[in-house]
């Protein structure tokens, strides 16, 4: 699922453009909108994807851009959601041959006869019991579970004595479209769907929530934390903003 992140760089916005009140940058456009009504700016994403930016009479492009610099991310995740929630995302239909992730590997699915569990990993390929193929998706999402908390709590112990923090534990379920939670009495929360993730992404998940258990909220010192730990957490943050639909599915 990789693909070139959005660029770090500003692309630079043509004179015309700006006169016809737009900016470029990073590959998307932004309608300028002004009125001497607004005492912020404040970018929007419409239902057809356009981006409006809308800022009182006297900011200047430069901040302008700056503004959208700041904002990066947010703009490509709600980009992302979107997408989401428009696209149909195909169910898996449990056959021979089919491809299921696991670590941001694709193994493809072959049906046995018998034996000892309904499903196993085996050789590469996962393994399920022709009498099983009913209860396939429930089968797979109690294997990818039970991987999920194993592997997981492996990572979150590997970072909270980096991070400074002591979490009551480790708990997968079904989060909906989040991937991650900090709950009360400091348990960390997962989607099952996490392990379907290329591990250095999975990872990321991990160290975003241990974060949580110092600051709640998605201020400047909760990105300083993350960043403590995780150097290139923005990379690996893009990279999940836009391909994390991709696991959906099973």
């Amino acid at each position: 699922m990789l693909a070139p992140l959005p660029p770090n760089d500003h692309q630079t916005d043509s004179s015309a453009a700006e006169a016809e009140g737009c900016i470029q940058m990073d590959g998307l456009q932004f309608a300028i909108r002004r009125s001497s009504r607004r005492r912020t700016m404040q970018i929007t994403v419409e239902r057809t994807g356009e981006l409006i930016l809308s800022a009182p009479p006297e900011v200047g492009i430069d901040r302008l851009r700056e503004f959208v610099s700041e904002k990066r991310f947010w703009i490509y995740t709600k980009l992302a959601e979107k997408d989401r929630l428009q696209r149909k995302v195909p169910r898996k239909e449990f056959v021979a041959g089919e491809g299921f992730l696991y670590l941001g590997r694709t193994h493809r699915l072959k049906l046995v006869d018998g034996q000892d569990s309904p499903l196993k990993l085996v050789n590469g390929r996962f393994a399920l019991c022709r009498d099983a193929q009913a209860g396939a998706r429930e089968h797979f999402i109690r294997w990818y579970s039970d991987r999920a908390r194993v592997w997981l709590s492996g990572r979150v112990a590997d970072y909270q004595s980096r991070m400074e923090v002591a979490p009551a534990g480790v708990k997968v379920q079904d989060l909906g479209y989040r991937w991650g939670s900090c709950g009360k009495g400091d348990w960390l929360y997962f989607h099952w769907k996490t392990i379907l993730l290329p591990a250095r992404i999975a990872e990321y998940v991990v160290v975003h929530e241990i974060a949580h258990l110092h600051e709640p909220h998605h201020t400047p010192a909760f990105w300083l934390r993350v960043e403590r730990a995780m150097p290139d957490y923005a990379q690996r943050r893009a990279w999940l903003a836009e391909h994390g639909i991709d696991v959906e599915g099973i």
